[in-house]
């Protein structure tokens, strides 16, 4: 193993803030604090310092929740496609570090379908990611679909990221606990929660069959439906008339962001193999040597090692 070359690494959740979008959402809805903001919005010198120290070769850039998906009616188009903008010229100063995801506004699915494809014929990003509930609606409405299938036929894939619970959620789960454990609501249970519901309803809406061809992809080693699939399929498989397990191992990759746990990686591996598998850190709310270091201890032989770091997200992403 010594002799053998470092395996690139490409990190494809790793976020951004663009202030002029930031202003226009509500400060419940993002976490604030100086020194994460100060990362959150540096597209140069701080982020490929970090990236260089904990060697992370590149960055596929995604505005962070709760992006394009609780902006107004009137606004929703024009500002994300400002911030997909700002975005590429970011990219073009740094193009070896740095690929993108589009954000794609939600409120007007068909011109949401525009700007997806905008971003990828015209400025190069790689897909699209979408974060939590459209003001309130789950993203496997129909409303959406006309996002989706403008991704199947583009070849590119859909992130699903998550975004915190809606306040009657939230009053009806959590109250007692917000404001001692406030990451309740985020990486502690909430975003969980919300995010493997949303991939759960996508697969029991359809979509799958609609869009054959549609490729999706979930942060935090899938949301923990990896683990719970056996039984998911099981007791669905009764009632649905799609087969959860074969849609969602067919359709769905995973990446480790945040989630940097050996015993689950390998429950990932064993249910998706690996080439559905692909590494972040989800910095700057994770640091880059975090997840790097932990890499060294994982249990795979080279060769999948490097699918995991880079392999599968040029395949998937076509870097």
């Amino acid at each position: 193993m010594a002799q053998q070359s470092r395996p690139q690494v490409i990190a494809i959740e790793e976020h951004f803030w663009d202030p002029e979008l930031v202003k226009h959402v509500k400060g419940g809805d993002v976490i604030r604090a100086p020194d994460l903001e100060k990362r959150l919005y540096d597209l140069g010198e701080i982020r490929i310092k970090e990236m260089d120290e904990a060697g992370v070769d590149i960055q596929v850039l995604s505005h962070g929740a709760p992006g394009g998906q609780k902006l107004p009616d009137d606004i929703a188009v024009e500002l994300a496609r400002g911030v997909n903008d700002r975005l590429h010229a970011a990219i073009k100063l740094h193009p070896t570090r740095f690929a993108g995801f589009a954000m794609v506004p939600t409120n007007d699915p068909r011109k949401g379908a525009d700007e997806l494809e905008r971003c990828i014929t015209k400025l190069g990003f790689k897909g699209a990611m979408l974060h939590g509930l459209a003001n309130g609606v789950f993203l496997d409405d129909k409303r959406f679909w006309p996002i989706y299938e403008r991704a199947e036929a583009l070849d590119v894939p859909v992130y699903f990221h998550p975004s915190f619970p809606q306040q009657a959620v939230i009053d009806a789960y959590y109250k007692e606990y917000v404001e001692s454990v406030p990451t309740i609501l985020s990486a502690g249970w909430g975003f969980t929660v919300e995010t493997a519901t949303t991939a759960l309803r996508l697969v029991l809406s359809g979509l799958f069959q609609h869009c054959p061809k549609l490729k999706v992809i979930l942060g935090h080693l899938g949301e923990g439906i990896p683990f719970l699939m056996a039984r998911m399929d099981e007791a669905l498989s009764r009632q649905a008339k799609v087969d959860f397990r074969a849609t969602f191992s067919s359709h769905f990759s995973v990446t480790t962001s945040g989630f940097f746990s050996n015993p689950a990686l390998l429950c990932c591996v064993q249910e998706l193999g690996i080439d559905r598998i692909l590494f972040s850190v989800d910095w700057p709310f994770v640091k880059n040597t975090v997840a790097t270091e932990w890499v060294k201890t994982v249990p795979l032989c080279h060769e999948d090692q490097v699918k995991l770091l880079s392999g599968n997200a040029k395949r998937l992403l076509k870097m």
